[in-house]
C-alpha cells in the first residue's frame, strides 16, 4: 500500500522550473474530421462540389441496377410466354404485362409491321423490312436504356481532377502563408499540406465507384443488346416458319391439290 501510494505522489507531482507535459488527445478524436473542419474555403468549396458528384453518381448506379433487374426479370418471363404461345395475336395480347422489358418493344415492332405487310395471315412479302423493324426497335430501347450513363462515366472521369484542383490550390495557400510567416520549418507547412491532400483522396473516392458501376452497367447493356438480337432473329424465324401466323384457308389448299 505504501508503494502504490508513493507511486502516485511521484505521477502527480512536477518539478520546479518545468512546463507541465499538454494532455493527451483522446482516443477518439478523428484527425481527419480535424482537418475537414479546419479546412479553407477553397478546400471546402472542393469537397462539397465533390459531395454532390458522389449522390448524384450513387443515385444514377442504384436506379440504373433497379430497372435493368427489372428489365432482364421481365425479360425473361416474356420469352417463356412467347415461346409457349402458338400465334402472334396471343403473346400481342399479353405482352403490355412485361413493359419493362425490352424484348416488349422489339416484338411490337415487328409484330405492327408485318400486320402492315400481310394483315396477320401468311409469310411476311418483305422480310428484309421487319429486320429493319427489329434493329431500329432495339436500337431505341437501349438509346432509353443508356440515359444519364453519360453523366455517371463524366464523373469518373472528372472527380480525381476536380480533387486534384483543390489540393494545388490548398498547396499554394499553404506555402503562401509559410512565406508570410517567415519560418521555414516542416511544422509550419505540414498542417497545409495534409489539409489540401484530402481533396484528392476524396476525388478517388468518389471516382473509383463511378468507375466501376459504368463498367458494370455497360456490360449489361451489351448484354440486353444481345439478347434483343437474339429474339429478333428468333421472332423473324417464327414468322418465316409460318409457326405462328394463321395457316392459309382450306379451299386453297384444295384447289392447288386438284390442279395438280
Amino acid at each position: 500500500m505504501n508503494l502504490l501510494l508513493f507511486a502516485l505522489l511521484l505521477q502527480d507531482a512536477t518539478p520546479v522550473g518545468t512546463t507541465p507535459l499538454p494532455p493527451v488527445a483522446p482516443a477518439h478524436s478523428s484527425a481527419l474530421g480535424d482537418m475537414i473542419h479546419n479546412s479553407g474555403p477553397m478546400a471546402m468549396a472542393v469537397l462539397l462540389i465533390l459531395l454532390g458528384m458522389s449522390v448524384f453518381s450513387w443515385a444514377i448506379m442504384i436506379s440504373k441496377w433497379r430497372s435493368f433487374s427489372a428489365a432482364q426479370t421481365q425479360g425473361k418471363r416474356f420469352v417463356r410466354a412467347f415461346r409457349k404461345s402458338g400465334r402472334l395475336s396471343e403473346i400481342a395480347a399479353v405482352a403490355e404485362q412485361f413493359r419493362p422489358s425490352p424484348l416488349v418493344a422489339v416484338f411490337q415492332e415487328i409484330h405492327d409491321e408485318y400486320h402492315r405487310q400481310s394483315g396477320r395471315r401468311g409469310v411476311p412479302p418483305n422480310p428484309q423490312a421487319l429486320e429493319r423493324a427489329a434493329m431500329t426497335a432495339a436500337s431505341e430501347s437501349l438509346t432509353v436504356m443508356e440515359s444519364r450513363m453519360t453523366w455517371l462515366a463524366t464523373i469518373a472521369q472528372v472527380a480525381p481532377f476536380v480533387g486534384l484542383f483543390g489540393t494545388v490550390m490548398g498547396i499554394i495557400d499553404a506555402f503562401h502563408g509559410l512565406g508570410t510567416a517567415g519560418a521555414a520549418t516542416l511544422r509550419a507547412v505540414a498542417p497545409g499540406i495534409s489539409e489540401a491532400l484530402i481533396t484528392t483522396a476524396a476525388g478517388l473516392v468518389v471516382a473509383v465507384p463511378a468507375v466501376m458501376g459504368y463498367n458494370q452497367l455497360t456490360a449489361r447493356l451489351r448484354e440486353f443488346g444481345s439478347r434483343m438480337d437474339d429474339f429478333g432473329r428468333e421472332l423473324l424465324n417464327g414468322i418465316e416458319d409460318a409457326a405462328l401466323v394463321t395457316p392459309p384457308a382450306q379451299p386453297a389448299r384444295d384447289e392447288y391439290r386438284r390442279s395438280f
